[in-house]
């Protein structure tokens, strides 16, 4: 069937119509359609740098928890255990210690990072124990009458109840007023030593419920940072406590 021109003149002039019109249709979709991709790839790295950044935090923790007043390299608070208190047989000295940076309990905390910048991963730590309230004293028995448990303090704050309002890098603890830290008393942001047991002159032992508490940071630069709804700049925190235990 043969058309007229008329008709052949028609679909001449509605082709480059549909044309135009899928490109503007390209055009105000491709935008949004991009936009999603990079909120999803955002949010995924999100996710995973935050699942890092939280297992950094456990491994210090945990590299803090065996590595008490017992073992022979000490991950050690603001604050010393008491000498009577210590094993006779036994040797003490800070060796990773916060005035150091903690640099064995960071590098175990850096070495478990991945995709991220390891040495920008910025850490902190205190130590919670039996206080006495009357007397500041620390590192008391549990079944002491009178004493009671205090939590320990970063840069002014309980990490484990608001670690949004501690900053990055991880501010440093700050120590008793007292500057001989056997005697020093809990008036500084540890409220205990990295004890975790006590032996007695008959052979018993007093285990401590010693907590050690590990905050991380991390300032991250998401990709596209500043496109659309993406933050120029997000900082991850991750806290995680552990009990002590004696290392043999």
């Amino acid at each position: 069937m043969r058309l007229s021109p008329l008709t052949r003149l028609r679909q001449h002039r509605r082709a480059p119509r549909r044309r135009g019109q899928a490109l503007v249709e390209f055009a105000l979709v491709f935008p949004i359609f991009i936009a999603i991709v990079f909120a999803i790839i955002v949010l995924g790295l999100y996710v995973f740098y935050n699942q890092q950044l939280e297992n950094a935090s456990r491994e210090a923790a945990r590299y803090a928890a065996v590595h008490s007043s017992t073992a022979q390299c000490p991950t050690v608070s603001q604050l010393d255990p008491s000498s009577t208190m210590l094993s006779a047989s036994g040797t003490y000295r800070r060796c990773d210690a916060p005035e150091n940076g903690w640099p064995f309990m960071t590098e175990r905390a850096r070495a478990n990072i991945w995709g991220m910048a390891p040495n920008q991963v910025s850490l902190s730590a205190c130590w919670s124990g039996y206080v006495d309230p009357a007397t500041l004293q620390r590192d008391q028995r549990p079944n002491t009458p009178g004493v009671t448990f205090a939590g320990c303090t970063i840069g002014g704050f309980d990490p484990r109840v608001d670690p949004g309002l501690l900053g990055c890098p991880a501010p440093m603890t700050t120590p008793s007023a007292d500057p001989d830290r056997e005697m020093a008393r809990a008036d500084g942001e540890c409220s205990a030593s990295n004890l975790a047991i006590v032996s007695g002159s008959t052979g018993t032992q007093t285990h401590y419920p010693t907590t050690v508490t590990v905050y991380t940071c991390f300032n991250w630069v998401p990709p596209m940072a500043g496109f659309v709804m993406v933050p120029s700049a997000i900082t991850l925190r991750a806290v995680i406590t552990e009990t002590l235990q004696r290392q043999q």
